[in-house]
C-alpha cells in the first residue's frame, strides 16, 4: 500500500483529470488546501506556476520539507482574495471538512477569486443522488425537526440556507481519520457552484475497490 500524500497513493484517472485541468488552464494555479503538498508539487514539476495554501501548519511543515523548491503559503479558502487573482483553483478533498452551511459561501469565495475565464477543480467524497436511496435519513431529520420544534416540524434548510424538500438529497456526515468529513451528492454539489456563478464544464463520478464513492467536478467562472 502506497503512504497517503505521495502521488503514488493517487488514482490514475485523479492524475490525467488534474494534470489535464491544470494544461488546459491559463495563469496561476492555487493549490487550495494542500495538505501534504503532493498536488502542488506534482504540478509544479510540470512546469506550471502554483502556489500551495493549507491552513494546517502541520501540514506546511511536511510539505516545506518534502518539497522545498515548492511555494506554499498559510491559508484557507476565507483568506482568499479577490485582489489577487487565480487563473485557476485546485480544491482536491479540500472542502469535505467544512461544514455544509459554509460551502457556498466557500464556492462564491472561489468564483470570486478566479479570473474570467479561470477554472476550478473540485474533488470530493460523493453520496447517492437518489432521494429513494435516503428514506431512512430523511425520516430520522425529519423526527429530529418534530422533536426540536416541540411537535411542529419546520421545512429544512439548504446548505444555502433556502428550504427545501426534506426528501431531496444532502450532504451525509461520516467520520473520517482528521476530523468529521461529509459525502456530497454529485448533483447537490454541482447546484452549489452553479448558484455560486460557475458554468460547468465536466463532472465525473466513480468507485474505485476499497475505496469511498468519489466525484469531481470541474467549473468555470465566466468573463
Amino acid at each position: 500500500m502506497q503512504a497517503v500524500g505521495t502521488m503514488e497513493a493517487t488514482a490514475p484517472q485523479d492524475r490525467a483529470l488534474v494534470e489535464r485541468w491544470a494544461a488546459q488552464t491559463a495563469g496561476p494555479l492555487l493549490d487550495l488546501g494542500c495538505g501534504p503538498g503532493q498536488w502542488t508539487a506534482h504540478l509544479a514539476g510540470r512546469g506550471h506556476d502554483v502556489v500551495g495554501m493549507d491552513p494546517a501548519a502541520g501540514f506546511l511543515e511536511i510539505a516545506r520539507r518534502a518539497h522545498p523548491a515548492v511555494r506554499f503559503r498559510d491559508g484557507g479558502v476565507e483568506d482568499l482574495d479577490p485582489a489577487e487573482p487565480w487563473g485557476g483553483i485546485l480544491a482536491w478533498y479540500s472542502l469535505i471538512h467544512l461544514d455544509p452551511a459554509d460551502v457556498p459561501a466557500a464556492l462564491a469565495r472561489m468564483h470570486a477569486c478566479l479570473v474570467p475565464g479561470g477554472r476550478a477543480l473540485i474533488g470530493f467524497f460523493a453520496a447517492d443522488d437518489s432521494p429513494r436511496a435516503q428514506p431512512e435519513r430523511a425520516a430520522d431529520r425529519a423526527a429530529k425537526a418534530e422533536r426540536v420544534n416541540g411537535g411542529a416540524a419546520r421545512p429544512e434548510r439548504a446548505a444555502d440556507g433556502a428550504a427545501h424538500d426534506p426528501e431531496t438529497p444532502g450532504p451525509e456526515p461520516f467520520p473520517h481519520a482528521v476530523a468529521t468529513a461529509y459525502r456530497w451528492p454529485a448533483e447537490t454539489m454541482a447546484d452549489l457552484l452553479q448558484r455560486a456563478g460557475f458554468t460547468l464544464e465536466h463532472s465525473e463520478q466513480r468507485t474505485d475497490p476499497g475505496a469511498r464513492p468519489h466525484a469531481a467536478i470541474l467549473a468555470v467562472r465566466e468573463g
